[in-house]
This record gives structure tokens, C-alpha cells and sequence, in this order.
């Protein structure tokens, strides 16, 4: 049973490594394709993460576990939205917001190319608030 799609495999051995330290067994599909030719991530569907069926409670709990805790800055306090001070933050969220994404789509659909900008960012689960 696929637990979680990656299109970066240092996230996916993250959590592999954590699951497989709680005694759960990981099964991982396509990484190297994608490591390889990062473009082809959106045309196999990414790298997948599967575990035993069995297993899925506790991976579950340990997903919602991970997604609870609070990113941390430089000084180690914890990162808060802006605009509405939730910690509940997606990290690593890839935003084609601005000038420069607007003419990377563009020109995506001009030439049927993949998207060459976008840019990492925090974003609000809240508000939706986008912020380095």
C-alpha cells in the first residue's frame, strides 16, 4: 500500500528511515528513474513510498506525528505564518507565484516544456499565505 508520493529522494529516505526505525518494512518504487531524469517524476507519478498492509496504522500515526511538529528557524524558534500565526505550515511548497512564474507557464504551454522556475516557500495550511 503506497503511504506517501515523493518527487525528491532525500524526502522519501527521510521518512523511510523514520518508518523503518518504528519496525516498519518500506518498499520504495521508481526512485531511481526519477533521480535520474528528475522530468520524468510528473509522468510515473513520482517516487513511491509503500508499506505492508498491516502496517498502515502506525504509519499513519507516525505520518501525522511528523506533520504535527512545528518547522523551526535558524535560531530554532519555531516558524509561524505571518499573516495568522498558525504553525500549521506545508514546508517545501513549490510556488510559480509572481512575474516570474506567470512567463514560466507561458512559456510551459508555448513549447510543452516543463516549468524551469518556481520557487520554495512556506504556505499557510490556514490562510493559504505564501512566505519564505
Amino acid at each position: 500500500m503506497t503511504v506517501q508520493i515523493f518527487d525528491n529522494p532525500i524526502e522519501m529516505h527521510f521518512l523511510k528511515s523514520k518508518l523503518e526505525s518504528e519496525g516498519i518494512r518500506c518498499y520504495v518504487f521508481d526512485e531511481h528513474t526519477v533521480a535520474i531524469n528528475p522530468l520524468m517524476s510528473q509522468g510515473i507519478g513520482g517516487i513511491k513510498l509503500k508499506i505492508d498492509k498491516k502496517d498502515i496504522e502506525d504509519a499513519l500515526i507516525i505520518l501525522k506525528e511528523i506533520q504535527q511538529k512545528s518547522s523551526l528557524d535558524d535560531t530554532g524558534k519555531a516558524v509561524l505564518c505571518p499573516k495568522c500565526d498558525s504553525p500549521e505550515l506545508y514546508t517545501n511548497f513549490k510556488s510559480m507565484k509572481g512575474t516570474k512564474g506567470v512567463l514560466s507557464m507561458i512559456t510551459m504551454f508555448a513549447f510543452t516544456a516543463f516549468p524551469f522556475y518556481y520557487k520554495t516557500v512556506y504556505k499557510c495550511k490556514r490562510c493559504g499565505t505564501e512566505f519564505k
